[in-house]
């Protein structure tokens, strides 16, 4: 992309992000890839891959991780934050180091297929560990290691989005890769309920079926040599701590869009990390028996997942309007969290749980178009894409660390203050909305 896109009625001024990055001797060290409008197959396999990176990452965090925490540490449900929050804080840290490498890395498969492919084989190996680990210190190595081999292949996956989409085409792809990550977490909590018996099962036969979608794509769409792209690997020490950084000052937009998105995050993950544990709560339900709830209300919730990523996506596009549906998004989360707050039967937990569903496709999918819209250099796209998973990442290690604080505020016996904790994810989640409303300015 040349220029942003304009705000208001009047036109923005060009900017480049398809500039090309510099090494400290001032070479061309990497150059974009040109935008072409992107094909109805090319955009089906990155759904496909999408989808089974999502699969492969979300259930053991959704269900699997609660099931193992379950079995070795019963009734101490603050394990599952410490577990979940040590790994993010963990990929945090790596990702942007992963992001430049990837940028630089020259081979006859592209710079981001040999990221995609290692990522998922790691990811796939330590979901055995975990299966099979015997205390909860090797739970917690082992999803270190799965974390930062699922999410390397997801963002991969994003970078190829970020390298390739032309503008036009930015709110429907980002629209029909958001369902698959709405969709292929609640298909892999139905597949791993079915073989609910084994544990081992439990954590492989999803993180199989994902690694098998996800190596489809580099097979049907290769990527291609990166040799014209990357004219040098060196990493300078500089570029090494400058991948941690962006200017906010330089780029505001980016810096604006980064702090609602993360905003937003935080009240995501205040609501869902613990799911499984709330909804046992809620409907007095031993753990592992709620595999079957998570899904059912999942799958109600598709419908809404995918007119929510759909509507706003593809309406996005028609209208040249992004920041209008990522604070709808918010309002409809707003809701969504109230209604489950106060709910301790089935019906009102379903109508919360897909209310909330609808709002987080929404949100994400047009909050995605509006990412790629405001990059400061499409060249470097896995640094800047890793910045803007820092806004994703950081609030799902800090949630998960400060959630159990919330919980057990007030509360007496085993009983957690869930109430709580929903409520204050609706309140962080809207001043997410608002603030990219009212501060990001070059996108309409």
């Amino acid at each position: 992309m040349s220029q942003t896109e304009p705000a208001g009625d009047q036109p923005a001024a060009p900017t480049s992000v398809a500039t090309s990055a510099e090494d400290s001797g001032g070479e061309r060290a990497v150059v974009a890839p040109p935008l072409e409008k992107m094909s109805t197959s090319h955009i089906v396999w990155l759904m496909v891959a999408n989808f089974g990176a999502s699969m492969a990452l979300m259930v053991p965090l959704s269900y699997g991780l609660a099931v193992r925490i379950s079995e070795l540490a019963p009734g101490h449900e603050e394990v599952l934050g410490y577990v979940t929050g040590i790994a993010q804080v963990v990929y945090v840290v790596l990702s942007p180091i992963i992001g430049l490498w990837s940028d630089r890395t020259r081979s006859r498969f592209g710079r981001r297929t040999p990221f995609l492919v290692v990522g998922s084989l790691l990811g796939l190996a330590a979901l055995g560990i975990v299966a099979l680990a015997p205390t909860i210190p090797l739970i917690g190595l082992g999803w270190v290691l799965g974390m930062a081999g699922w999410a390397t292949a997801g963002g991969a996956i994003q970078n190829l989005m970020a390298d390739r989409v032309p503008e036009e085409q930015r709110g429907r792809v980002s629209a029909l890769t958001g369902v698959t990550s709405q969709v292929a977490p609640v298909v892999g909590i139905g597949i791993a309920y079915a073989v609910a018996s084994s544990t081992l099962l439990v954590f492989l036969v999803p993180g199989l079926v994902g690694l098998v979608l996800i190596l489809l794509l580099p097979v049907f769409k290769p990527e291609g040599s990166s040799a014209e792209l990357v004219r040098s690997t060196h990493i300078t020490v500089k570029e090494l701590f400058a991948s941690f950084w962006f200017n906010p000052r330089k780029h505001p937009d980016f810096g604006w869009n980064w702090l609602g998105r993360f905003l937003f995050f935080i009240g995501l993950y205040f609501n869902t990390t613990f799911g499984t544990f709330f909804y046992a709560q809620r409907l007095e339900m031993p753990v592992k028996e709620v595999a079957g709830v998570v899904a059912s209300i999942g799958i109600l919730g598709i419908v809404a997942a995918t007119a929510g990523a759909i509507v706003g996506g593809f309406l996005s596009d028609k209208l040249g309007r992004r920041k209008l549906f990522t604070l709808i998004g918010a309002l409809l989360f707003v809701v969504g969290a109230v209604i489950e707050a106060f709910s301790y039967s089935i019906v009102p937990l379903i109508v919360g749980g897909v209310i909330m569903q609808l709002a987080i496709a929404a949100f994400s999918v047009v909050d995605q178009a509006i990412v790629f819209a405001v990059l400061p250099d499409r060249a470097q796209a896995g640094r800047y894409m890793a910045v803007v998973a820092f806004a994703q990442k950081i609030p799902s290690a800090l949630a998960p660390l400060i959630a159990p604080l919330i919980i057990t505020a007030g509360v007496v016996g085993a009983e957690k203050n869930y109430t709580l904790l929903y409520l204050a994810g609706a309140v962080f989640a809207l001043v997410g909305g608002f603030t990219i409303l009212l501060k990001v300015k070059s996108v309409r």
